[in-house]
């Protein structure tokens, strides 16, 4: 049980790492949109429409960006579900949802966001305080 509460807060440090790096990729993704559309030209039938939204996902896919932190968030998920098998999902969830609040937190700060640091300390302490009490 001890091995598997550090491997579910590796799992929440990834997690919340690759959500603040990914955060970025889609802001640059998104960056390269609005600059390569000058013309808000929306299509008209519902093919088009879905041919678009593939075409915009593809390239979101294409930004390095955003892709890379994806898989590597993708491959703590399958890490997650493996342990998982072997823990209870009552301890399971609160632990690794608590690190990746906190993780986020930390490396959206480190990335030069603002953050209302004060109020995220305050949360991640009161999710820190709930976790150790599932823990004992």
């Amino acid at each position: 049980m001890i091995g598997d509460i550090e491997k579910m807060i590796a799992v929440g440090l990834v997690w919340g790492a690759t959500n603040a790096i990914m955060r970025r990729g889609a802001l640059i993704w998104d960056k390269k949109l609005r600059s390569s559309s000058t013309q808000p030209n929306k299509p008209s039938s519902l093919h088009q429409r879905l041919l678009a939204t593939c075409k915009n996902w593809l390239n979101l896919l294409l930004t390095w960006q955003y892709s890379v932190p994806f898989l590597i968030n993708l491959s703590a998920s399958a890490t997650f579900f493996a342990i998982l098998s072997s823990t209870p999902i009552s301890l399971a969830v609160p632990v690794t949802n608590a690190t990746t609040f906190a993780a986020t937190a930390v490396a959206a700060m480190l990335l030069g966001e603002e953050t209302r640091v004060g109020l995220a300390l305050l949360g991640t302490f009161f999710i820190v305080l709930g976790v150790w009490i599932c823990i004992m």
